[in-house]
């Protein structure tokens, strides 16, 4: 057994998503969205080489001893898996561990709206899975897939780097493919993914104007796509697509935007009231015609406008998912104060 593994264990154990091994450090383990330091001495750079060397392949240290940097998996059999960073820094090498579960959770465990179990039934189309790194977007679209995987027979292929959660054959087929491991890059394997009958592609990040060209088109010529980004809202969303492109593309692109975006998700894990854990807190983003028509007229300021008045149908801003778990009590009032965009509605709940 690797020295390392009685550390993830015990993250595993606690509850934690990510687990820090720092050069210089004490080991250090995220629980519940805080760093919380676990007693051990600090790692000398030897140390904490030795540790990381333990768990890389011979492929694996020579890939991060040209490039500096490895993204990887690693499994400790019967526990979980983990999505493992290295870098080279200042004192040393350093690693993140995230948490990754057997278990892929169902869409209501996480939280979601019910609307979201919709966007699985749709058979083409662009949805998007987006927040800041570590707000649960590969958890939420692993459970997406594992819905349509559950419920239709059809061919799921997948582009992930590196693959998170293992999806069984259920209903339908899935293959997963791991960047440099399965396949050289984004774009060479959504190329491919389209020649492999597929009924729906999972892009894990949609990192560059290639990667970005191929989903959207993918969606619009009838397949599910879905995917993450790494953006704040719907809005912004729509408004960094289009800007991954030259200007002389920006008409062309908010086109098949417009025709090809079903839903965009935006996440948000927020600590709990009780101090047990976090809850999710979403923006849904429903592609309507009204909305289609303001991605083409290059007015996305006012998609929130849209957004309110397609309540009905599921739609939601943040401050709105914010505000409801307040008053249902699973966050506190600070904690909805400070992660809400329009502060001046929620000063009331603190009594300013």
């Amino acid at each position: 057994m690797a020295k390392l593994d009685s550390l993830l264990t015990m993250a595993v154990q606690t509850g934690a998503s990510d687990v820090h091994v720092v050069t210089g450090e004490q080991f250090v383990l995220r629980q519940y969205g805080r760093l919380k330091k676990v007693k051990s001495p600090p790692l000398t750079p030897e140390a904490s080489k030795s540790l990381i060397y333990e768990i890389l392949t011979p492929n694996q240290r020579k890939i991060l001893e040209k490039d500096y940097q490895l993204d990887f998996s690693y499994e400790i059999k019967g526990l979980a898996r983990f999505r493992g960073n290295v870098i080279v820094q200042r004192k040393g090498l350093d690693a993140a561990f995230r948490v990754i579960p057997y278990k892929i959770p169902e869409l209501e465990e996480l939280g979601l709206p019910p609307v979201v179990k919709k966007f699985c039934d749709f058979h083409q189309g662009l949805v998007l899975i987006t927040g800041a790194t570590g707000q649960g977007k590969s958890t939420t679209l692993a459970a997406m897939v594992d819905q349509i995987n559950s419920s239709r027979a059809e061919h799921i292929v997948t582009v992930e780097d590196p693959i998170e959660f293992v999806h069984p054959i259920k209903k339908g087929v899935v293959n997963q493919r791991q960047l440099g491991r399965h396949t050289l890059s984004y774009t060479n394997a959504l190329r491919s993914a389209m020649r492999q009958d597929p009924d729906v592609i999972v892009v894990g990040e949609m990192r560059d104007q290639q990667s970005i060209t191929l989903a959207v088109t993918a969606g619009e010529t009838g397949h599910l796509v879905l995917g993450t980004l790494a953006t704040s809202s719907g809005p912004k969303t729509v408004d960094r697509i289009v800007d991954s492109f030259p200007p002389d593309e920006h008409s062309q692109i908010r086109t098949l935007l417009a025709e090809g975006l079903r839903a965009v998700i935006t996440q948000k894990l927020l600590p709990r009231a009780d101090g047990k854990g976090m809850v999710l807190a979403c923006e849904i983003m429903i592609g309507t015609v009204p909305l289609a028509n303001l991605i083409r007229a290059e007015k996305t300021y006012q998609i929130p406008s849209i957004m309110q008045t397609g309540r009905s149908i599921g739609m939601q801003s943040m401050d709105d998912a914010i505000m409801e778990l307040c008053k249902e009590g699973k966050i506190t009032a600070e904690t909805a104060y400070q992660c809400a965009e329009n502060k001046k509605a929620f000063s009331q709940l603190l009594g300013k």
